[in-house]
Parts: structure tokens; C-alpha cells; sequence
């Protein structure tokens, strides 16, 4: 039976519409509040339209894909895993495939086939989608939520903000929970760019843009210190660093930072000295050039390296210096790159930092000091590697939050009905 409670979600994404979807049957009146004229402008755009909406393997594996916060969502995650998810749509009409690397995609490959469910599924469940309509404040009085926007203004019981982050700001995504949570008494870690490419300082790869590397070490330094090391695939672009490695690692990363890569995995300076040296005394009079093919570099990239480091593509093994051979071995084991800027909010994927994780209840999505407010998706201070893992922490969270909105009204029924 439908109660004369009211439960406000601001924001129309993935987040906010599962969440609806699954507090519905709490007897709830359940309204969505969405900016732009249609919902989950942002999943459209998701694995260029096609969705990349969870990820394969043990759940547990999930919580290393999420930078130093992964703890934090270990409740949500295992509360509803992947493997959850894909029954979830699969049972509503949408059948995903898993790819070798272990994305999951729709097997129509249509972000909009995932969207369809999640419209239908509100619209079943008398959720109300109020489109163009931006909350523009939320205040707490005497126990309850005023929502105020620009059409109207209402008390609600319990609020959930599920706006998401600041980039993709064409769709909507510019950080209205940010500025909602701190109003409410929130504070907001610092935010900025996160999954984008790097901008490097005096690039002299530009000439290279599209090659590609796997699995290369990329190590992370800041004020002279070694901050981290990550391994992930490599691509060079017209103005500096991109790929899968760069965008994960990325959520570290900040202007002025100095970042080296080894083109050669496993092999530090001393090693690949080691047997370059003897490369070249068993080659005879063969180009240095051509030595060091044997290291399974593209002809290109050593021929730059070759060039950076000053020495004659002509040059015979016999003739290259020990000075010459050091600066070889270190641009191919720690090539250095000054990091000018990170992509901006409209090309960067996610965004770091969000909703101070230590002030919402991770079993929960509650604030921890006022009751009826909850914070889901990439609002909060988390963000995940590619491969569909904020997808995942998108539909995760808003579980949990409803599973907690349901116990709330279950305990408000019965309460009233002594």
C-alpha cells in the first residue's frame, strides 16, 4: 500500500533510476529529479554507446580497481555482484556477452537497450521522472528534506543524490552533488579529472601517435619522489599519453609530475645493460639500430630513442660509447615524461575525489549524521579502472541504499500499525 511518504532521487543516471527501481516496493511515493530533458545522457555515451556495464570475474578481484577507496565499496559489491547485475537484465529482456579480456557488453551493443529497462522498470513501478527540472537546494527541517527547484518545492523523507561527477558536463554531469552535499554539511574531497589522458611537457613523440604498447610499468614521481608504479597497456597520441594504463593511473596524477616508462617489462637498467652489451659483441658490425630490434621495440620507437639520445641511426654496435649505451638503456628502461596537464572534464571519463567516504555509512550509502540521506555513484569519492567497473559501483551502491530505504519504511509500517 502506497504510504504518504516521499523519497526525492536527484539525478536520472544509471545510479538513481536502479535505486528508484528498487525502493519502489517500500511503499514509497518515489519521484526523480532529472536536469536534462531525458534521463542517463552519460550511459548512452558509455563504451562509445555500446555499454560497458560490468565486468567479469570474482567480485572480490573488484576492489583493487578502485584506487585506494576499493574498501569502501566491498559491502556494496558483495552485497550485489556482477554476476547479479547480468541476471538482473538478462531477466528483463537484455542479453550481454562477456569479451575475452572480460568487459560485458549487451549483445546488441546498444547502450540504449540498457536504458529502455531501466525507464520501463520505473514506469512500472509508478517511480515519477520529473525531466528538466534541476534541484536546485536541499535543506533539512524538523526531521524532513525540503527539495526546492525551479517549478516547485516539497518536503521529502529521505533523499538520495545520485548526480554524479563533473565531466561529461554536456550531460548533465557538473557537479550539482557536490555543492548539495556540502550545503547539507558534506565535505567534498578534492575533484578533478579522472580515467583521461595525460598532456606531456616538450612531447617528442608526437610523430608516433597511434603506437601502442602492453602491459609496460609506468612509474609515478612527484618533487623527486617515487610515488607509485602501475602496469597497464600504453598508447602514444599527438600531445602525450594515453591507453588503458594512463587512464587508471590517472586518478593519481597531477600537473608537474614526472612519470617514466619502461618499454622493456621485467628488465631493469641493469639488466637490459647487461645484455645489450653482449647483443652487441655478438652482432659484430651490425647498427646499433638493428641490435636493438632484438628487445622487440618497434622500428619507430628506436629510431626516436635513437634520435632523443643523440646517436647516429648509422652508428655500428663497435662505435657506440658507454655514454651513448647508458642514455639508450635509460630512455628505454625510465623514459622520462613531464606531465603538462590531464584531459579535461569533457574528455575525461570519471571524476575523482566526490562525498567524503567517511561521513556515509559504506553498509548503507547513509549519512552517518543525518538520517534519510544517502549518496550512490560517482557522486561519492570513488572511482573505478575501465572495463565497467563504475558501472558497477553505480548499480552496486544503489542497491544498498535501497535495501537500507526499504528496512527504514518496513520499520515505519510496522510502527504504525501498533
Amino acid at each position: 500500500m502506497m504510504s504518504d511518504r516521499c523519497l526525492a532521487i536527484i539525478g536520472g543516471g544509471p545510479a538513481g533510476l536502479f535505486c528508484a527501481i528498487q525502493a519502489a516496493d517500500a511503499g514509497l511515493r518515489i519521484q526523480v529529479f532529472e536536469k536534462n530533458r531525458a534521463c542517463a545522457r552519460k550511459l548512452l555515451m558509455s563504451g562509445s554507446g555500446q555499454c560497458n556495464i560490468t565486468h567479469d570475474g570474482e567480485t572480490r578481484a573488484f576492489l583493487t580497481h578502485y584506487g585506494d577507496n576499493g574498501s569502501f565499496l566491498k559491502p556494496a559489491l558483495l552485497n550485489f555482484q556482477n554476476h547479479d547485475l547480468v541476471t538482473f537484465f538478462s531477466e528483463h529482456g537484455v542479453q550481454l556477452e562477456t569479451e575475452p579480456g572480460g568487459k560485458i557488453f549487451p549483445v546488441s551493443r546498444k547502450a540504449h537497450d540498457i536504458l529502455e529497462v531501466l525507464i520501463r522498470e520505473c514506469s512500472l513501478a509508478g517511480v515519477k521522472i520529473r525531466s528538466e527540472e534541476p534541484v536546485i537546494e536541499v535543506s533539512h527541517e524538523s526531521g524532513r528534506f525540503l527539495i526546492r527547484t525551479g517549478k516547485d518545492s516539497l518536503y521529502v523523507d529521505a533523499v538520495v543524490i545520485a548526480t554524479g561527477g563533473e565531466t561529461y558536463p554536456a550531460t548533465g554531469s557538473t557537479g550539482d552533488g557536490f555543492r548539495l552535499a556540502r550545503t547539507l554539511g558534506h565535505q567534498v574531497t578534492g575533484t578533478g579529472p579522472a580515467l583521461t589522458s595525460v598532456n606531456v611537457q616538450n612531447y617528442l613523440f608526437a610523430d608516433l601517435s597511434g603506437i601502442s604498447f602492453a602491459d609496460l610499468p609506468i612509474t609515478l614521481f612527484r618533487d623527486g619522489k617515487k610515488i607509485r608504479t602501475h602496469t597497464g597497456d600504453l598508447l602514444f597520441t599527438h600531445t602525450g599519453l594515453s591507453g588503458p594504463g594512463i587512464l587508471d593511473f590517472s586518478r593519481f596524477i597531477r600537473p608537474g609530475d614526472l612519470l617514466k616508462v619502461s618499454f622493456v617489462p621485467g628488465n631493469d637498467a641493469q639488466k637490459v645493460n647487461a645484455i645489450l652489451v653482449e647483443l652487441i659483441a655478438a652482432a659484430g658490425n651490425r647498427q646499433v639500430k638493428t641490435v636493438l630490434g632484438k628487445f622487440d621495440l618497434p622500428e619507430r620507437l628506436i629510431r626516436k630513442l635513437m634520435e632523443i639520445a643523440g646517436i647516429d641511426l648509422e652508428l655500428t654496435g663497435p662505435h657506440l660509447s658507454k655514454k651513448d649505451r647508458t642514455s639508450l638503456v635509460d630512455l628505454i628502461t625510465a623514459c622520462p615524461f613531464v606531465v603538462r596537464s590531464l584531459g579535461g572534464p569533457d574528455e575525461a571519463m570519471a571524476t575523482r575525489g566526490g562525498v567524503a567516504l567517511g561521513e556515509v555509512n559504506p553498509k548503507t550509502m547513509e549519512s552517518k549524521f543525518l538520517p534519510g540521506l544517502f549518496f550512490i555513484g560517482e557522486v561519492l569519492d570513488i572511482d573505478g579502472d575501465t572495463g565497467g567497473y563504475n558501472l558497477q559501483a553505480a548499480f552496486s551502491t544503489a542497491m544498498l541504499a535501497a535495501k537500507r530505504i526499504r528496512m527504514i519504511e518496513g520499520q515505519n509500517l510496522s510502527s504504525s500499525s501498533k
